[in-house]
């Protein structure tokens, strides 16, 4: 099942598996539960304290439990976890294991705190980079509290289970039977829902927190690299983020980053946030910006408000908020949103398998979403606002040899139809004619772009028409100490090496305007 070079990566983590591990499979005679099989035998065999049983009850075929040995402590997949998931399937055997999971004290005493029954179910495909994320971070909370149980279902695997519940993105979480969230999900966010009074008690720590020198607004690429540069040079240092990582998490293939051939955009979040970590940074995560009250005189402190309700200060301010998927803005686009509409053809066109979908948007997103979508789907239709595809030459060649995808052009999507429950379809009009045309559709991916995050700060700092925080050569803004860098300012052409450049260079000018203040000093003293 795995490869020579797999058993020995995975051999090599197993090691660290300090306690006996029983992986105890649900299994029929089907081929699927065959591969299940093997896959166990495998993992066992590269490791003397996991042995494989195959008496488990689980009605999900195949389905498998990593459970420590004589104790309740658990972790369960209705999947045959590799792909995106494999570093779940290492982590949960880690876990299970023995070995010490990456979280705080502090967050850990939260979660062995819960003193309620929880079961989750998390629906997840392999080739969601979003998945893993969530996954793991359930799995976390079962290992560190029996009293919360959770299995990551791949809804490839259970396709009946997934129609009769409506799954049509994913992660799609349920608690109890429930629906409880969609998306990706931290442990943070996780026990901040499960605990009401979390978020409360977060306010009042962020609002008590000193003055800083420089405060970062945002944790993508430019984010981070602000906060590791501002951090260097010794000056107190913040950073708020709503999720580390930014639009980062939401990409898949990165392979333009340069001395990296390739990588993946979660992992180069998380390497994102440890290098962040590595330094004297305090960062504040699920924390949401709500408004910037510029310093009311030069030198004086700027006053950032969050959503929370508190209130943070800093001589100096770097806005570093990134950007969002763009949206059609048609009547239905909301109301079917993870539940037809998506964004994302990597994490959700597994569940679209053998449909009809449509791909919004003739960029080379979603050229590149219509060519992978065309593997899986029965049919793809590609609207394109302009009277011609703008993706690259390379891609549109690729695209002319699907047989099962049909472009359209000069289309403007005008309304997302559906049943209540789901999309049944889209209407269209052809803008040349003006007539109006319907395609009968299972799923609609939305692949038109994205806006920059800077609604909240709109008469605050100079925006461009297109709501762009205007920046000079120095990344400053508008207004005197405060600083902007990445997707979200006029900075053009619009990359994850230019962000972090952009941010490094935000930074320095913030450390250069705080050098000449007078007062830049009082701070650090009253720190």
């Amino acid at each position: 099942m795995l490869d020579a070079d797999l058993r020995n990566q995975l051999q090599s983590y197993l090691e660290r598996v300090v306690l006996p591990v029983e992986l105890i499979a649900s299994v029929d005679d089907g081929e699927k539960s065959k591969e299940l099989l093997a896959l166990l035998d495998d993992i066992a065999g590269v490791c003397d304290r996991i042995r494989v049983r195959a008496d488990g009850t689980d009605a999900r075929r195949p389905s498998f439990e990593i459970r420590r040995a004589g104790t309740p402590v658990a972790v369960r997949f209705a999947a045959i976890p590799l792909g995106h998931e494999f570093t779940s399937l290492v982590l949960a055997l880690l876990q299970v294991g023995g070995h010490p999971p990456k979280v705080s004290d502090d967050l850990a005493e939260r979660v062995r705190g819960i003193d309620r029954d929880l079961h989750f179910e998390t629906f997840m495909s392999l080739s969601c980079h979003s998945c893993p994320d969530t996954v793991q971070a359930l799995n976390l909370l079962s290992v560190l509290n029996p009293r919360i149980r959770h299995v990551a279902i791949d809804g490839a695997l259970f396709q009946d289970e997934v129609a009769a519940r409506q799954v049509m993105s994913v992660p799609t979480v349920f608690l109890d039977g429930a629906p409880f969230d969609q998306g990706r999900m931290t442990v943070e966010q996780i026990v901040a829902r499960l605990d009401a009074g979390a978020a409360q008690r977060d306010a009042e720590r962020i609002a008590a927190k000193a003055p800083f020198d420089v405060l970062v607004v945002g944790g993508g690429p430019a984010g981070a690299a602000a906060a590791i540069y501002a951090a260097r040079k010794g000056v107190r240092t913040g950073v708020v983020a709503e999720r580390f990582g930014g639009q980062v998490l939401d990409t898949l293939a990165i392979e333009n980053f340069i001395s990296v051939e390739y990588t993946e955009g979660p992992k180069l979040a998380a390497a994102l946030e440890q290098h962040v970590h590595a330094y004297d940074v305090d960062v504040m995560p699920l924390q949401r910006a709500e408004a910037l009250i510029p310093a009311a005189t030069p030198g004086g402190l700027h006053t950032l408000r969050l959503a929370s309700g508190a209130t943070l200060q800093a001589r100096a301010v770097v806005l570093a908020t990134g950007a969002r998927w763009r949206n059609m803005n048609v009547p239905g686009e909301q109301d079917y949103r993870t539940r037809g509409v998506t964004y994302c053809p990597h994490c959700d066109g597994p569940l679209f398998k053998g449909k009809r979908v449509a791909v919004i948007g003739g960029g080379n997103s979603g050229v590149e979403a219509a060519i992978d979508l065309a593997g899986l789907a029965a049919q793809v239709t590609l609207l394109e606002f302009d009277g011609r595809l703008r993706a690259d030459a390379v891609l549109q060649r690729k695209l002319q040899t699907l047989g099962n995808v049909a472009v359209v052009v000069n289309a403007q999507t005008t309304e997302v139809l559906g049943d209540g429950g789901k999309v049944t379809g889209l209407t269209y009009t052809d803008r040349p004619s003006g007539s109006s045309h319907r395609v009968d559709l299972d799923g609609v991916f939305v692949q038109i772009g994205l806006l920059p995050s800077t609604d909240w700060l709109a008469g605050t700092v100079a925006l461009s028409p297109r709501g762009e925080i205007e920046v000079d050569a120095r990344g400053q803004t508008s207004v005197p100490g405060v600083f902007a860098a990445g997707d979200a300012t006029t900075a053009p052409y619009k990359q994850i090496v230019i962000a972090m450049g952009e941010g490094a260079k935000a930074a320095l000018a913030a450390f250069d305007h705080l050098i000449r203040l007078p007062a830049a000093a009082d701070v650090r003293e009253a720190a």
